[in-house]
């Protein structure tokens, strides 16, 4: 993690789930959940000043929601994945047969006690840097998802606020085999074709087009 404990009793505990302490004594009020939820409140603080410094020009609700993309379960088990944290989690014996180390819910969860670890032993220096280091190569990929996720209701918004119209997406084709199709997917406003999208879920290629049309609304600045 690029960090070295001066207590490592606090990294024992923030790799130790509940399971363990409930294998052995019947208890599920120990191992790392304290710490995972002062972790959780770190992320908020450490994240979201990091994306206020980084973002000067984006708005308020477009930072909560970015770092609400950066701090969900499904992207803290991607960075746990990263770091291989999984391959040391303490675990009981049943958690640990049943693939444990692998589920989002464990990984994210102790990646959290983890950070809530670095908090509590380095202080607020010590997690910030943590997240300058392992968060903001992140910044601009979850940016572009989070546009890219907008993009269908910032056309409407286009759309409906100057024609009072909403536009149309037309599955154009679906290639591939039904576990690998590959759809493209036209969006439309009065019966012209503004834009194409192409990816392995309608829903991305719907996103992908209506991004694609907002650019040529704001190079152009006309709907037809």
């Amino acid at each position: 993690v690029g960090y070295t404990f001066r207590e490592r009793g606090l990294l024992q505990v923030a790799l130790m789930h509940r399971s363990v302490s409930f294998e052995y004594d019947g208890r599920q009020d120990s191992g790392n959940e304290r710490l995972e939820f002062w972790g959780d409140a770190v992320l908020d603080l450490t994240v979201g000043h990091a994306l206020f410094e980084r973002y000067a020009a984006m708005r308020e609700g477009q930072l909560t929601k970015l770092r609400a993309m950066l701090v969900n379960e499904g992207h803290l088990a991607e960075m746990a994945e990263k770091i291989s944290l999984g391959r040391y989690l303490c675990l009981g014996r049943g958690e640990d047969s049943s693939n444990g180390r692998g589920k989002p819910s464990i990984l994210s969860c102790a990646y959290e006690a983890v950070v809530g670890a670095i908090f509590h032993d380095g202080g607020y220096g010590a997690a910030a840097d943590f997240v300058s280091r392992h968060f903001v190569t992140c910044f601009d990929a979850q940016k572009d998802k989070m546009h890219l996720a907008e993009a269908k209701s910032s056309l409407q918004d286009v759309t409906q606020e100057k024609y009072n119209e909403a536009p149309v997406y037309v599955i154009e084709k679906a290639e591939g085999p039904d576990h690998q199709k590959i759809f493209t997917v036209s969006v439309r406003f009065r019966g012209e074709v503004l834009a194409y999208g192409k990816a392995t879920s309608k829903k991305v290629a719907e996103q992908q087009a209506a991004a694609e049309a907002l650019v040529k609304f704001a190079e152009l600045d006309v709907l037809p």
